[in-house]
């Protein structure tokens, strides 16, 4: 048996196709055209639900949904320990629930306690079997292998401020690179104050990387399409788009050229999610707070409040909680959301009677034969696993109601909806998840909920829906992968993972 050729993943957050294609023409991006010439591109990848990096990336790297691998947003309630999580959806956001807090979060129990020990990730999977396994910064990278913490820069300075101690080892590729926090090996290149950043340090490290020969798989971030998308939106990211190619032409010049670069690898470019252009903020905290008590992030009594308000991008979590007064009622806050300019979708889950299923402390739903329901205008449409129905995927759904509200059409059996991808796997997925909220709503194109720390994109782009604008984006095969996009009718990111583990010979 022939020994598989080396596999990079290359990963560009918030890459759109079409902006992808406009850089290739416009010249700006000539080492992607040179994969796009030889490679098999799937053009509308679909994302997980919520559309946003730290779902996303978990699915990428499991090959599971959110139900499974239990990282529900950039923000969400951890109703065991009675607190919000935020992974940095804005600097302000951070400091509203503390930079430390926050950075723990992001770094240590992202990782080592969010992520369900249940399931494995490419680099335990890969580990285990023998490959080398490396990764530059991302935000999912648990693997078998222990790296102490180097304290420099931002770290150092934020440990020597608070007096805290910040020196815990982490669990990852044989070879992490994580800003001023891990580095397995010292390199010539200057890292990122910011932890998870994606700039030329990722650049930098996979080039050293490849010049030694150091992996069999290496997870390359490439900067920063996101934050300029953000920034700018979308409509402007040809000039990030260039800066990632750029960046990823390090990495060809330091195998000898592209051709001997894939002389002895394989890769994989894809995105995490798209963006779309977003013009107003949605306070949903503000609004839900007027009718009910909701919890803010630096509670001293949080057994008060009867709501948590999750933003995460364009979609968000509400959770109902055991408020030592009233209780806030699900129907009753259901309907508000329903009601509210620039909710575009209200998902929740129903018992086998059609009440909303409680969930217990630790948010895993209560009884089995959960239907999930979607509210739009007024109408609802149920679905459950298992039926008559199939998805473009080949999952079977028991489905009722009205099917405009995902502008879906059913035809000789298959549910699919051009504007909403994958919609019922998606929302189920989203919704079984132990730390979802009680309701979970996706946003009108235009909206996106305002954050914590008070900051939306308005003005530029973002994402986190379950319309397509959020949730398609490129997924391009090179020397590995199908022969044809066409293997699958709809390639979705929990795909990538099977694809990288069936290159190496793994089951």
């Amino acid at each position: 048996m022939s020994t598989p050729k080396k596999l990079v993943l290359t990963y560009v957050d918030s890459l759109r196709t079409d902006m992808l294609e406009r850089a290739v023409a416009a010249g700006r991006a000539p080492s992607f055209a040179a994969l796009l010439e030889r490679g098999v591109l799937v053009p509308d990848c679909v994302s997980s639900f919520p559309s946003v990096t730290p779902v996303a990336c978990a699915e990428m790297v499991s090959g599971v949904g959110a139900d499974r691998h239990w990282i529900s947003g950039m923000n969400w309630y951890h109703r065991l320990e009675r607190r919000y999580v935020e992974y940095g959806s804005s600097l302000d956001a951070t400091r509203a629930f503390g930079v430390f807090r926050a950075l723990y979060d992001l770094v240590y129990n992202m990782n080592l306690a969010h992520l369900s020990p249940e399931v494995e990730t490419l680099f335990e999977r890969l580990d285990d079997a023998g490959a080398r396994t490396a990764c530059t910064p991302f935000l999912i990278y648990r693997g078998r292998h222990r790296h102490q913490v180097s304290l420099e820069g931002l770290p150092r300075r934020a440990v020597d401020a608070t007096r805290l101690k910040f020196r815990h080892h982490t669990w990852g590729p044989g070879e992490l690179f994580y800003g001023d926090l891990y580095a397995s090996r010292d390199v010539p290149c200057k890292p990122t104050s910011i932890p998870g950043a994606r700039d030329g340090y990722s650049a930098c490290c996979a080039a050293e990387l490849v010049r030694g020969g150091g992996f069999d798989f290496l997870l390359l971030s490439l900067p920063d399409n996101d934050n300029y998308s953000h920034r700018h939106g979308p409509e402007a990211s040809i000039e990030s788009i260039s800066k990632a190619d750029r960046c990823f032409a390090k990495l060809v010049e330091a195998a000898g050229g592209l051709d001997a670069f894939l002389a002895e690898h394989a890769l994989i470019l894809l995105a995490d999610h798209a963006q779309t252009p977003v013009h107003r903020g949605l306070p949903l905290a503000e609004l839900l707070g007027r009718e009910w008590t909701v919890l803010q992030p630096s509670e001293d009594r949080p057994e008060r409040a009867q709501l948590a308000v999750s933003p995460t991008g364009r979609a968000a979590h509400v959770y109902l909680l055991p408020a030592e007064g009233e209780r806030a009622q699900h129907r009753e806050v259901g309907r508000r959301l329903a009601e509210t300019e620039g909710v575009d979708l209200v998902c929740w889950l129903e018992d086998a009677g059609g009440a909303p299923l409680e969930r217990s402390e630790v948010g895993m739903p209560v009884g089995e034969g959960a239907t999930a329901t979607v509210e739009r205008g007024g109408e609802r449409l149920r679905f459950r696993p298992g039926g008559a129905v199939a998805d473009l995927r080949g999952g079977r759904w028991d489905v009722e109601g009205e099917l405009a509200v995902l502008e879906a059409v059913v035809e000789d059996g298959r549910l699919r909806s051009e504007e909403y991808p994958d919609p019922l796997a998606r929302v189920f997925a989203a919704l079984s998840a132990p730390h979802a909220g009680d309701l979970v709503v996706s946003l009108t194109p235009g909206y996106e909920a305002v954050d914590w720390g008070g900051v939306t994109h308005a003005g530029g782009g973002s994402h986190g829906s379950l319309h397509r604008g959020d949730s398609l984006g490129p997924l391009l095969f090179v020397g590995c992968g199908p022969d044809d996009p066409g293997e699958r009718e709809q390639w979705a990111l929990r795909d990538v993972a099977p694809v990288v583990l069936d290159h190496f010979g793994i089951e």
